[in-house]
């Protein structure tokens, strides 16, 4: 039984400020650009001060990945939580699957999922928010890294396969989602299915040989 107090109602009334200042600033983000998007502009929008706003945010920035942070705290605890006999690459897979399934109600919660989508893009296509994704992303490797060696029994610094496992199974997630970028279905059901199709390309794409078995070898310069 769930015996954890319930947030009071100063509690509850700083978490709807501070959701309703998320929408705002993603939704000013997505339609008039991250740059060109003033923080008057979001407090303005929910009828806050400025003073307010930087009560909960230290910049915009904070404000744009706030979404985004929330879903990488998800799939963290979700990779916590599978089964110890899993092999770490089948349990990131695993775990980001699980993450798409069951993060939509705690994003929805604070804005629409097609809100949520549509800010990765703005993302992967302002180049200012691209660093600080790419850096963030650095640190959440790292932070995958020591989950996975810590699962597995091993020391981070003395064993590089959790950092290995962890940079392929990064790089795919990156490519996935930039290939989604680039199509034409922006939906969370495109952006799942995509993942799981590169994902699974992860182990014949380590295969010693891609050549069809019937087509001979070739020397050097023949």
């Amino acid at each position: 039984m769930d015996t954890a107090p319930r947030p009071g109602l100063r509690e509850r009334k700083k978490q709807r400020t501070r959701d309703a200042l998320v929408r705002a600033a993603l939704e000013l983000f997505t339609a008039n650009g991250y740059e060109r998007t003033t923080v008057d502009e979001i407090a303005e929008a929910v009828d806050v001060s400025q003073r307010t706003f930087f009560r909960y945010f230290a910049g915009k920035e904070e404000a744009a990945f706030a979404v985004q942070e929330m879903t990488e705290s998800h799939f963290l605890a979700a990779v916590r939580q599978r089964p110890p006999h899993e092999p770490p690459l089948d349990a990131l897979r695993r775990a980001v699957m699980a993450s798409w399934d069951t993060i939509g109600e705690a994003i929805e919660a604070v804005v629409p999922i097609e809100l949520h989508m549509r800010t990765y893009q703005l993302i992967e296509s302002t180049p200012a928010l691209l660093a600080i994704h790419l850096r963030r992303h650095e640190g959440l490797e790292e932070r995958l890294a020591r989950t996975i060696a810590e699962r597995e029994g091993v020391d981070v610094d003395a064993d590089p396969r959790p950092r290995v496992a962890v940079a392929l199974f990064g790089g795919v997630m990156r490519l996935a989602a930039r290939r989604w970028g680039a199509g034409e279905d922006f939906s969370v059901a495109a952006m799942r299915g995509l993942t799981a199709s590169y994902l699974d390309q992860m182990g014949p794409a380590s295969a010693e040989n891609w050549r069809p078995r019937d087509e001979p070898d070739h020397e050097d310069g023949e």
